[in-house]
């Protein structure tokens, strides 16, 4: 493991924290519109997802990359009475699919988790260095 400088530890924590809150916000979000059917120009709401990226191929931080829409088909239910209903009595719903959701907000969750203990780790480390220098 090459690490350019001692700060490299903080930094690659630090931005993992940044992007899994990132990618908190996007679930949330999907979460927060699942059964948006008009999310503005008659269509429903699309699903989101976050893109991971690193500056390089070694050890680096990770940053959000960018934010996609998913463009899967969207889910239909039967609703005649709905006013967004097709001629046979179909809604078009978002895609978003709540299982699915749920398991990527306990995924980053726990991946923000692993970040925030990498940083108490490395805080506890460095005051027991202090404490053997004293």
């Amino acid at each position: 493991m090459d690490v350019d400088n001692i700060f490299g530890p903080i930094d690659i924590a630090v931005s993992g924290m940044r992007s899994q809150s990132r990618n908190i916000e996007v679930i949330s979000s999907n979460v927060a519109n699942a059964r948006t059917s008009d999310a503005g120009k008659g269509q429903p709401y699309r699903r989101l997802e976050t893109i991971f990226e690193t500056q390089s191929d070694g050890i680096s931080p990770v940053t959000v990359g960018d934010i996609i829409t998913d463009m899967s088909d969207f889910q239909k239910i039967f609703d005649p009475g709905n006013p967004y209903a097709d001629e046979s009595g179909y809604v078009a719903m978002p895609n978003v699919k709540l299982p699915i959701e749920m398991m990527n907000l306990t995924i980053a969750t726990r991946a923000y988790q692993a970040n925030a203990a990498i940083l108490k780790r490395y805080q506890q480390m460095v005051e027991t260095t202090l404490e053997l220098l004293r």
